[in-house]
């Protein structure tokens, strides 16, 4: 297997794009689950860019992450970080692909601004929301939601602040939708048309910009599937007519055989150096894994330089896994909060923290404290109370009185380890099951649980654990039937480690071992992840664990199932992730590397891996290690 170095340096002339230092870089620069992203450059904030990205019906919802250099970023804030400020995010919508979509991002006058669009049918119709904060690093800065008035039924607004004080919101529509805002009342005008496309599908997702005299419009086209492109026209007049650039597409991978597909849905901005830019979502696979449906970490956001010269359209590179530009220089001191994006993320559980801000819950939990750190009695745990239903649901399930216990992180690397000790005992009732999941929704998951089955021996009745294998996907004929198999006695012990790794692009693959015994890791079930893909539309790979009793009345709490020890995912001192970023091998060589790994009882220097690198195929990140201890 062949990848691709992580960074090296070149220097030649860029011309218009300003700055002459040319550095390379590889995308996706937000890996995992990271769409319709939109950013906004405050040079107040010491020259930080902020982007935020879809969140759908996840909670904390619309993340906004910070970055000096436009590579290294944190998590500053979730706009959306309280059930009070935003009570539809708990039972609000029915619809499991509905919730918030796309968003926009913009800062004017000491205030960063964030809208949306809640998509829920419960509310007859999306419906524009605003949040604002005056500290984009401050979770309990972000307002509550301010509901302005829905020009109609739209989604995707923008939110341009004009130079005579005037606000504008586009929205989607063919054509494009504008309207002016007054935000002391929330009221809109009537709306009027902008503009209607090159005649794509699903006009949506606008930006407003204004350069040289001209407004400028951004949009996406053809769906956010394999036809996804950005397009971009301009006018003298807010309300047109409209002129389509020569050149459109902006920037398209459509029609190509490239390993970064869906290129679309994109938001240009400025450097400190007044060099252009662009991001955009993007699926890795090429369109033949997005064809057979293997694209486990769904849309992710993706950066190209832009050349945009006085007076002239501006002119994006191809989206690529490796590309160079005129980068700031490169910053890994970034305020925020936990881990840089995609590097070590070391949870401990101590007394007195909070569940980290970047894990996600899948609506937000109907009682907090089925989620507890490090209770006392039980400290440096996080333990969590089942619920009633599992993953799946069942018919009776309602989501508007009732959740369930599961909590995922994005997953953000082609290859790694996702690692869980689950401690035996936690049984009291047939059914209760405890286990690690690839989730991707409701409708589509893989899960190796750790289930309580009735068994009968001489010794009576009683209760034993036992592997559950269970998949559930949106063609539901594809998924293979529940497997509960025996654990093997040389397994069974204090507690279970069971892992999720893949074995390739298109299959990953559960272990079991003994947490107390090395080297008795078993293969458990190989499953294919087109079993986790849909159309690519919403949500991506989520890595995480849950528990449940399957319906039974009672829930068994922390007394009986608790996490142990510390989460992390790789060692803090990697800075390489093993991504795969295009299809073409070329020369290689191998790479060892050192991780040096913390434990409660010593600090302990090991070798994780070689690696083989190529100057073109696939890149860039040593084998990413989410270990989680529960």
């Amino acid at each position: 297997m062949q990848f691709l170095r992580f960074i090296s340096f070149v220097s030649c002339p860029l011309g218009v794009l300003g700055s002459l230092a040319n550095t390379s870089y590889t995308n996706p620069i937000i890996p995992g689950w990271h769409s319709d992203p939109s950013c906004a450059f405050v040079p107040e904030w010491n020259e930080t860019l902020f982007c935020t990205t879809s969140s759908f019906i996840t909670f904390p919802g619309n993340p906004v992450y910070a970055s000096k250099d436009l590579i290294n970023w944190k998590l500053a804030s979730n706009a959306v970080n309280r059930v009070s400020q935003f009570p539809l995010i708990r039972n609000g919508s029915q619809g499991e692909d509905l919730g918030m979509f796309a968003s926009t991002l913009r800062y004017n006058n000491g205030t960063f601004y964030l809208i949306s669009t809640w998509v829920s049918a419960q509310l007859g119709g999306p419906k524009f929301v605003i949040f604002t904060t005056k500290d984009p690093f401050d979770d309990l800065s972000w307002s509550d939601a301010i509901w302005p008035e829905t020009p109609g039924d739209t989604i995707d607004p923008d939110i341009f602040f004009d130079d005579d004080g005037s606000v504008i919101v586009a929205s989607s529509g063919t054509p494009i939708k504008a309207a002016y805002l007054d935000l002391s009342t929330g009221n809109t005008s009537e709306p009027w048309d902008l503009w209607n496309g090159t005649g794509g599908a699903n006009a949506e997702g606008p930006h407003v910009y204004k350069k040289d005299g001209y407004y400028y419009l951004l949009i996406a086209e053809g769906g956010t599937q394999l036809n996804h492109s950005a397009t971009i026209a301009r006018s003298q007049s807010i309300k047109g007519p409209w002129e389509a650039a020569p050149q459109n597409p902006l920037v398209s991978n459509r029609g190509t055989k490239e390993y970064f597909q869906t290129v679309g849905h994109a938001d240009l901005f400025q450097d400190s150096a007044e060099n252009w830019w662009g991001v955009a979502l993007s699926t890795r696979g090429g369109p033949d894994l997005y064809n057979s449906l293997n694209y486990p970490m769904g849309r992710e956001t993706v950066l190209f330089p832009v050349s945009w010269p006085v007076g002239g359209w501006p002119i994006a590179k191809k989206v690529r896994g490796n590309m160079s530009g005129p980068l700031p220089s490169k910053s890994l001191v970034q305020r925020g909060v936990g881990p840089l994006v995609g590097e070590a993320d070391v949870e401990d559980f101590k007394p007195g923290s909070t569940v980290p801000p970047h894990w996600v819950y899948w609506r937000a939990p109907f009682d907090a404290s089925y989620f507890t750190i490090s209770p006392h009695g039980h400290e440096d745990t996080l333990q969590m109370t089942a619920s009633r239903a599992n993953l799946t649901r069942d018919i009776v399930f309602n989501v508007t009185t009732e959740g369930v216990t599961s909590i995922f992180r994005r997953q953000e690397h082609t290859f790694f380890n996702f690692t869980v000790d689950i401690e035996l005992g936690f049984g009291k009732s047939v059914g209760d099951e405890v286990g690690v999941s690839n989730y991707v929704n409701p409708n589509q998951h893989v899960d190796l649980g750790i289930i309580y089955q009735a068994t009968v021996s001489e010794e009576g009745d009683k209760l034993e654990p036992y592997f559950q294998l269970r998949a559930r996907s949106i063609n539901n004929s594809t998924a293979p039937d529940p497997r509960i198999v025996p654990i093997p006695q040389e397994l069974l012990g204090r507690a279970i480690r069971v892992r999720i790794s893949p074995r390739n692009e298109t299959h990953n693959e559960f272990f079991g071992s003994s947490a107390d015994r090395v080297g008795s890791e078993q293969s458990l079930w190989v499953f294919n992840n087109a079993l986790l893909a849909g159309d690519g539309a919403t949500t991506g790979g989520l890595l995480g664990v849950y528990a449940t009793t399957n319906g039974g009345n009672d829930s068994f709490n922390g007394e009986k199932y608790e996490g142990r020890d510390h989460a992390h995912i790789c060692p803090s001192n990697i800075e390489n992730r093993n991504q795969y970023i295009s299809e073409k091998p070329k020369t290689v060589r191998l790479l060892f590397r050192k991780a040096i790994l913390e434990t409660k009882a010593a600090t302990l220097c090991m070798l994780i891996f070689a690696i083989m690198l190529a100057e073109d195929r696939r890149a860039t990140q040593p084998f990413a290690d989410y270990r989680c201890v529960f």
